[in-house]
């Protein structure tokens, strides 16, 4: 049995921050997929603008806090992890491909499905370089 000593105990202000965050992201998110609705058998184009949008965030964020003499020991949970992890949805973007696949459109959602992960990919550098230009 492990000495109770030993075992990590929860910082809930980080909890808290995360969770706090995750709602707004949410809501977010939520508001963008009412604002750009799309059918099962058509492209999600709400759910790529979050995707794409969130990791272009991520990586402006990650610069400036990676750049920061000394962040708020909050800020990366509250930011990235709440805001930014309830925002994007990439389980949404996996069911949104599979729709497309299976709905008759198989080109459509493997062209998502790649298409998204490079966008966002580029999304998160692209973030990051802007960052880094505009502090030089």
């Amino acid at each position: 049995m492990a000495d109770p000593a030993s075992v990590p105990r929860p910082c809930w202000d980080v909890l808290a921050a995360v969770g706090a965050g995750g709602a707004l992201g949410g809501i977010a998110r939520y508001g963008l997929s009412v604002a750009l609705p799309h059918p099962r058998d058509q492209f999600a184009l709400s759910t790529f603008v979050t995707n794409v949008s969130g990791c272009l965030l991520i990586g402006v964020l990650m610069a400036l806090l990676t750049a920061a003499a000394d962040p708020h020991r909050l800020l990366r949970p509250f930011l990235g992890v709440g805001i930014l992890g309830g925002y994007t949805t990439f389980s949404t973007y996996a069911t949104d491909s599979l729709d497309l696949v299976t709905t008759g459109h198989p080109f459509t959602g493997m062209a998502y499905a790649f298409g998204t992960v490079a966008a966002a990919l580029v999304a998160v550098y692209a973030g990051h370089e802007i960052i880094r230009a505009v502090r030089k």
